[in-house]
Formats: structure tokens, sequence, C-alpha cells
């Protein structure tokens, strides 16, 4: 009688192959405008794009974004008026742009019809700009968009002395140089390629560009 444990050579649980394919190396994809980044684990790649160090982005889209800035420091520079006459150092600063603060405040409407050119005809024109472009546009309209609040608390009170005309100083002279912050960093940034983020405005403008 046969040994239960004994199994006869013409069993399947004994017949492996003798050898068995290889898969093919792993070959990382052709990615254009990305960059492959290999961890210390073999299994891990991260993909990274080039852009983020501005790679790829062409001057004249540089140079478009950085102007998009000019457009809320112009519309605001009233709010200036304070820190200009406490300190002079502020005129020599703002020297160069007085013709394009006279051309921007010479019609009324200016400030209007550039905020619908800018936002019909780039941030919603993906087809013809580049995100990088529709994207500091898009941060630049925000900017503009909140010069709403400041105006509407001048309207509303504007005193004429004491601790409401302090107050008002304060808030005024805050909002240009913040203003001007935005138009220095906005600007160097797009002509370096690089992606600035504003304070209160990066997420509403992510929110607008697709």
């Amino acid at each position: 009688m046969a040994s239960p444990l004994s199994f006869s050579s013409r069993s399947p649980l004994l017949s492996l192959p003798s050898s068995q394919p290889k898969s093919p190396p792993f070959r990382p994809p052709i990615l254009h405008g990305y960059s492959l980044i290999r961890s210390k684990s073999p299994s891990l790649t991260i993909i990274r794009a080039k852009n983020d160090k501005g790679d790829g982005i062409a001057p004249p889209d540089r140079l478009l974004s950085a102007a998009c800035y000019l457009y809320p420091f112009l519309d605001g520079v009233q709010y200036g008026k304070y820190v200009i006459t406490q300190f002079p150092a502020f005129q020599l600063l703002l020297q160069p742009l007085v013709p394009a603060i006279r051309l921007f405040k010479g019609f009324p409407l200016n400030g209007l019809l550039i905020f619908f050119t800018l936002y019909f005809a780039v941030v919603r024109n993906p087809g013809s700009f580049s995100r990088f472009v529709r994207f500091n546009t898009m941060q630049a309209i925000v900017l503009d968009v909140l010069l709403i609040f400041p105006d509407l608390l001048e309207r509303s009170f504007s005193p004429r002395g004491g601790v409401g005309l302090d107050l008002i100083m304060s808030l005024d002279s805050t909002v240009f140089l913040f203003l001007l912050v935005s138009l220095v960093y906005g600007s160097s940034s797009c002509l370096f390629g690089q992606i600035p983020k504003l304070p209160i405005v990066a997420e509403a403008a992510e929110r607008q560009v697709m």
C-alpha cells in the first residue's frame, strides 16, 4: 500500500516550468516640460514641472505678466498721498511712473476698460495665453478689486481731524505700501519666470484660472 504522502511524478503539483519570462526593465516615459526625480526607493518616481524654476516660460510671457501688476498700482496710487508727503524719497521712486500715472488717470473709465480687457481677452482666453500669464493677470485683477473696500471707507467716513483722520491715514498708507510691494515682488518674480503668490489674492486667482 502506497504511503498517503507519496506523489506521482506525473502529478501537476510537481510540474514546474523550467524558466519564467522576465519582465522588461522599467523605462520612464518621455514627458515634455517635466523632469523625473528618482528617490532612494526604486519604486518611487516623482514628476516635477520644469516651470517651477522658470524653465520653458517665454520672455514675452514674462514681460506681459510683469506689466499686469502695474494696473492695480496705478489704480491705487492716490492712497500714497500721505506717505509721499512724509517721505519725499518716494517721489524719486515714483518719478519714472509719472507719465503712466497721468495717462491712467487722464480718463475716468480707463480702469474699467482695462479691467474688462484683461479679464475677457487674457484670463478667459486660454487658447492665446499661457496659464502663467493668465494667473498673474488674474492676481492683478483681484488685487485691484480689493481697492473697493478702502475707497468705501473713505467715502463713508471722510474725517477731517482727530483719531478718525489718523486711522484713514494709516489705512491709506498701508494700502499704498502693499500695492508697491506687490508691484515689485510680482513683477520681479515674473521677469525671472517664477510664479508669485500674493497673500489674500492668490487663492482667488487660482479658482478663476483653469
